[in-house]
């Protein structure tokens, strides 16, 4: 792959780095170039496999993570727990992943990154088995390993992208990570469908927790058995030992002066903070509405049979392929006229989905039909931002960095963004619930998820900030030539060692 090709409507992501090898290497490298079908090291037809096996299991985490929100009225009605405490579920696992994630970017960043998730998935897996054996006395066991299932998610979504990003550059890469996050909606959508589904025919929610381990383990066995580890950066013709490795503080010093990955990050927090909120209380605040409105009956007995999360889990589904792609292809379209495309359609998707919440959430003790309208219209402008914020990280860092900041991007995100959003929501309904009555369930929480429109809006301003720093940045990431600590040719002893510039200038 050569400069001279015709590149697609992504902007090209090469940087010329020859200096940096002696000019029989060049002629060397430069003949076997066009030979090469793969520079990654990778086959077309295994890269293809890597990337949907990478997307099943996106899909399993994703899964497993709404399978508890899809039985949550059961769960609540199971342990005897208020708001407050569940939405501690969602929190706990949130907080395990966030403070596990830059572990784990650390690792992915400098060892090989198939074997780390593996035995985070595994891990996961028998986590997740065990959750679904918990007493009603213990409570607390639930909490834990719901927040030990942490490891699993931290351990695959730090590295998962930055593998993708070995294989694919430009147009390709687009469209492989809009494959990739198809999986988080439909793997979330899933979660409401098969926990609600699997609860409702076993008459336990015990046993909704029991469907993703053992899709987990054979996730395992295609990890080792299937995918290969790409060489870091070599397709995009910046090899592993042309990109050398700086020390964490170096790699955060220098993510935390590119503003574009800031300010992205913390556009995407309003995105992790709204869907997190959704994700946990939209089924069940959909179900008191319900019951407010005289179309159900309260849930009085051991099972809470309701339709909402079924409901909810498919319009999660086909908004979340609808938002994804639309979000890509008006991406695309659009950089043809400017460069700053992906951060101005990140920000119009915020901006549009916050009116269309407030509407589904207002509507919600009016009209049924109404208020499922507004949350697929909401949701599916929400959606617009998932593989567009995975590509703005992608190329506006350096690849010996993707690992840690896709790390920091989770941590910042979370932090701020779902770990204490459904914990937020629940505290703030319980504060504002005046009485224990059917109408103040329901309106103490409606009027508590009315942040997320507010949150939405501040999102979108952080975007459109992003959208002044994209070329920018961009355009050094390309060009990226190390200063401090950078390895230099000295003799020693008639051979050549590299050697860092300090130790040579000390």
């Amino acid at each position: 792959m050569s400069l001279g090709e015709p590149t697609s409507d992504s902007a090209p992501f090469f940087s010329d780095d020859s200096e940096a090898e002696g000019p029989e290497e060049q002629g060397g490298a430069a003949g076997q170039r066009p030979e090469e079908e793969s520079p990654s090291g990778v086959s077309k037809v295994r890269a293809l496999l890597t990337v949907l096996i990478l997307c099943y299991i996106n899909l399993l985490n994703y899964m497993d993570r709404f399978t508890v929100a899809g039985v949550l009225p059961d769960i609540e009605h199971y342990f005897g727990i208020d708001d407050g405490k569940s939405g501690l579920l969602q929190t706990v696992f949130i907080c395990s992943y966030m403070f596990l994630a830059p572990f784990f970017g650390y690792l992915g960043d400098r060892y090989n990154r198939k074997f780390i998730m593996s035995f985070g998935i595994a891990f996961w897996s028998l986590v997740t088995l065990a959750s679904s054996y918990t007493p009603k006395e213990h409570f607390w066991a639930l909490l834990l390993t719901r927040g030990l299932v942490g490891v699993g998610e931290a351990s695959y979504s730090t590295i998962a992208p930055t593998i993708i990003a070995d294989l694919y550059v430009k147009g390709k890469r687009t469209n492989m990570l809009s494959v990739f996050y198809f999986a988080i909606p439909v793997g979330s959508g899933l979660g409401y469908i098969v926990g609600s589904q699997v609860s409702n025919v076993a008459k336990d929610w015990h046993w909704a927790l029991r469907v993703t381990p053992g899709l987990g383990l054979i996730a395992v066995l295609l990890l080792l058995f299937v995918v290969k580890e790409p060489k870091r950066g070599a397709i995009e013709a910046r090899p592993e030992h042309h990109l050398h490795q700086t020390s964490w503080l170096t790699d955060l010093k220098a993510l935390s002066k590119n503003y574009s990955f800031v300010l992205s990050t913390f556009g995407f927090t309003a995105v992790a903070f709204v869907t997190g909120s959704l994700a946990l209380w939209a089924p069940t605040f959909l179900f008191r509405a319900a019951i407010f409105t005289g179309e159900k009956a309260p849930c009085v007995e051991a099972h809470c049979a309701s339709s909402d999360s079924l409901i909810f889990g498919a319009i999660t589904c086909v908004t979340g392929v609808l938002g994804v792609a639309s979000g890509v292809q008006v991406s695309r379209q659009l950089r043809t006229k400017t460069p700053r495309a992906d951060p101005l359609v990140c920000a119009a998707g915020l901006l549009l989905s916050a009116p269309f919440l407030y509407l589904a959430i207002v509507f919600a003790e009016l009209s049924t039909v109404a208020t499922y309208v507004f949350i697929f219209l909401g949701e599916t402008f929400l959606s617009m931002n998932w593989a567009i914020v995975a590509d703005i990280l992608l190329y506006v860092v350096v690849p010996t960095r993707r690992s840690t900041a896709e790390a920091l991007q989770i941590v910042i995100s979370h932090l701020l963004g779902d770990a204490g959003s459904p914990y937020l929501i629940g505290v703030v309904s319980d504060s504002l619930r005046r009485t224990d009555s059917f109408l103040w369930q329901f309106r103490s929480l409606q009027l508590s998820l009315l942040l997320c429109s507010f949150v939405a809006v501040v999102g979108g301003a952080f975007f459109l900030a992003t959208a002044l720093f994209i070329e920018r940045d961009r355009h050094r990431a390309e060009n990226y030539v190390q200063t401090d600590d950078e390895p230099i040719v000295v003799p020693k002893s008639g051979r050549s060692t590299r050697v860092p510039v300090s130790s040579v200038l000390i």
